[in-house]
């Protein structure tokens, strides 16, 4: 990839505020060691907050065995302790380390599951418990751990003998202190929310004065005032955030309230607006949107968090702080991403899909983004990444972010697109519609991307265009052939029919059916890869269109619902 040279300036305006986070961030943090964070250990829990997240007790016996099953991998430890293991994946050291999988123990509900929970939490503890150094010490893994241990510490000190119990809650309060001091320097964004509900919740369940109780909920109100939008959703504009947030949002609430303790200012509205934000991105069979980092996720999962949804309401026309669009009608849903990516550190999760759309109807999701991987994986993370993996327009095919590659400064965004102009359709009585704009492709090859997308108002019809165009609609200089294509993903449980009128016949299991055409243009039928999905990466299906825009700079496109004989 060809480096800008505005995106070098970038660059080095990103390297050199990295350099000064991490050198502030460093002496903030001092020297890190178990003696400096010692001290009083309580006598007591106080309360055991409920873990939201299904358990499966099958589970506990595979771990019994020594089967790890975690990150989508698996260990088998052969009788020997999980943490003196090289862990086959970092998405499986840090679910490891995090003992969320302590709730299937919880589930298994039997002395032997709370003696081998007890066991492994030991292990850990004679392991990693003084170094407070490596990925087991990261603070939004330590915040997992602390929620996960307080949530389930009736199973773990079950049986405990004296020894045992004392070594557990000196634990506790050594990662408290811990996080405490490394809150303010964590990475910025749902971790660091992760570290101040970790806190709040420790504040409560361990013996605490009202002075600590108070500062964890300042700060926690602190991290809803940034992090929350005004809109309901996340800075980092994943859906799939909300859920994990509210997850553990939802016990801490009703832990304030079991003990009597003010809830925090900001964490009843807050929550709300979350929760009108994921009505938004639900499609019309119930499943999140696939922007900015999205995975699958199960329907229980999804579940667990909505049934607390006591908001009412229907979806938002348009989430303006977030800057995605919403078109609905009679069970036909298309949402669009309308939106530059975040600056610095914000834009790890941001992925190169501006204008791109998703649509489904009834109980089946037709076009979709590729989504990202649900277990990471660096052979499909990046390709997820990228604008072609996404339903809009690719030029040269370019993606409309550019990526660093830097391992110093992560994968944050250096250049693309930087502006999104976006006009409602909306007034004129045809449907719902929008127009939209983005200039990721002017610095590269002096083109931008317009896109209009509208919905009949019997949710049976689709109309869209694309035009690739120069700044001020000025014509392209003699000589000049890009070559754009729109692609158009489709959702693997969906079969994809060409018909001999160039039409695409797109039809469910269940037999709704649509027809994608595009007159006067070819459509191409090619084989393609959906990433997110519960089981791993599927193989399923895209129509394409290429087309020249300086000879043809405009393609329209529809979707008619199929009647069925």
């Amino acid at each position: 990839m060809v480096l800008l040279f505005s995106d070098s300036r970038r660059s080095a305006y990103f390297y050199a505020t990295e350099s000064w986070q991490r050198f502030a961030r460093r002496m903030a943090l001092g020297r890190i060691s178990a003696v400096r964070f010692a001290g009083a250990v309580p006598d007591r829990l106080i309360v055991a907050p409920i873990d939201l997240r299904m358990a499966d007790p099958h589970i506990a016996a595979e771990i019994y065995s020594g089967r790890f099953a975690l990150g989508g991998r698996l260990l088998d430890t052969q009788g020997t302790s999980p943490f003196q293991l090289e862990p086959p994946s970092l998405s499986f050291a840090r679910s490891l380390h995090g003992f969320g999988w302590l709730r299937h123990m919880r589930a298994a509900d039997h002395d032997l599951a709370f003696a081998n929970a007890r066991s492994l939490v030991d292990d850990w503890i004679g392991v990693h418990g003084r170094t407070l150094s490596g990925l087991s010490h990261e603070p939004d893994v330590v915040a997992t751990r602390l929620i996960a241990w307080l949530s389930h510490s009736p199973v773990v000190l079950r049986g405990a003998d004296h020894g045992f119990y004392r070594r557990f809650l000196k634990s506790i309060a050594l990662q408290i202190r811990y996080l405490r001091h490394v809150a303010a320097v964590s990475p910025d964004g749902a971790a660091r929310f992760k570290v101040r509900i970790a806190l709040a919740m420790a504040s409560l369940c361990a013996p605490s004065s009202d002075t600590v109780i108070r500062t964890a909920a300042r700060h926690l109100d602190f991290e809803f005032d940034r992090q929350i939008l005004p809109d309901g959703g996340h800075v980092s504009r994943n859906a799939v955030v909300l859920v994990d947030l509210l997850t553990d949002l939802l016990p801490l609430r009703q832990t304030y309230v079991n003990l009597g303790q003010k809830i925090p200012a900001r964490m009843i509205s807050g929550m709300d607006r979350m929760f009108g934000a994921l009505r938004f991105f639900r499609h019309s069979n119930g499943e999140l949107a696939l922007f900015n980092g999205a995975s699958a996720i199960s329907a229980d999962r999804l579940m667990a968090v909505l049934r607390y949804d006591e908001t009412s309401g229907v979806p938002y026309r348009e989430m303006p702080h977030s800057r995605y669009q919403r078109l609905a009608a009679a069970g036909t849903v298309v949402l669009a991403d309308t939106s530059p990516p975040l600056p610095g550190r914000l834009s790890q999760g941001a992925y190169a899909g501006c204008l791109s759309f998703e649509m489904s109807s009834g109980a089946n999701r037709f076009f979709v983004n590729a989504g990202a991987p649900v277990f990471a994986n660096p052979n499909h993370a990046g390709f997820a990444r990228l604008t072609a993996a996404h339903t809009t327009v690719v030029v040269e095919d370019t993606s409309s972010l550019r990526v660093s590659g830097s391992g110093f400064l992560g994968a944050i965004v250096i250049g693309g697109v930087r502006r999104v102009d976006v006009q409602s359709l909306d007034a004129d009585g045809e449907g719902p519609g929008f127009g939209a704009s983005h200039d990721g492709y002017i610095a590269p090859f002096g083109v931008m991307h317009r896109r209009q997308i509208r919905l009949s108002p019997d949710g049976a019809v689709i109309e869209g265009t694309d035009e690739i165009v120069r700044p001020g609609d000025k014509t392209f200089k003699p000589g000049i052939r890009l070559t754009a294509v729109a692609r158009f993903h489709v959702h693997p449980k969906i079969g994809v029919y060409r018909q001999d009128d160039g039409s695409v016949h797109l039809v469910a299991q269940d037999g709704d059916g649509w027809i994608f055409a595009c007159p006067g243009q070819l459509a191409d039928v090619e084989d393609d890869v959906h990433f997110a999905d519960l089981a791993g990466a599927r193989a399923s299906r895209q129509i394409t269109i290429a087309f020249h825009p300086a000879e043809q700079g405009r393609i329209v496109w529809h979707l008619k619902r199929l009647s069925v004989n």
